[in-house]
């Protein structure tokens, strides 16, 4: 009895979690990368968010080659990755060549928890090996409603999209 008890106790749980994440804002950045002269290697990218009192919340995507070239995507290195070796192997993908990428996902934490109605800071960090370095920032709000961002370009990053969905 006790066991059936737990397992309907489980599964309420995890079906409140999927409620829950199933009714967060979707977040959808189109990030676009130039074509670069001279001499190019593929950027390393970290892409996170961070809450208003400058905690990282979400780590939405990190593109780098060997682990060694970790420390140079600085910011995100310094404020996430050195700290959370588990969230480092769980995010890395391979570097990506100059294009337009789609990125969506839910409004969760790296808990895969409903992030609260606030303020929050969308970082961008684009770093290349015998290159530049450029640091991208947007202020938004979840407050349930759309909102829909420019980001500018800079030697790294082309114009981008950000949007959220509630």
């Amino acid at each position: 009895m006790k066991k059936i008890a737990f397992l309907l106790c489980l599964v309420g749980l995890m079906s409140s979690n999927a409620n829950a994440s199933e009714q967060a804002a979707e977040l959808k950045l189109s990030l676009n990368l130039p074509v670069q002269s001279g001499e190019y290697h593929n950027p390393y990218v970290a892409v996170w968010i961070e809450d208003s009192k400058g905690q990282s919340v979400r780590t939405i995507a990190l593109w780098r080659e060997g682990a060694k070239w970790l420390k140079d995507i600085r910011r995100w290195w310094r404020k996430v990755g050195r700290n959370d070796q588990a969230l480092v192997d769980a995010m890395t993908s391979a570097t990506r060549a100059a294009g337009q990428y789609q990125l969506k996902i839910k409004a969760l934490n790296d808990k895969q928890q409903p992030l609260a109605p606030g303020h929050y800071v969308l970082h961008i960090e684009v770093v290349r090996e015998n290159g530049g370095r450029a640091i991208t920032k947007q202020d938004f709000e979840l407050d349930g409603k759309e909102h829909s961002f420019t980001l500018a370009s800079n030697p790294e990053m082309a114009q981008s999209h950000f949007y959220i969905k509630e």
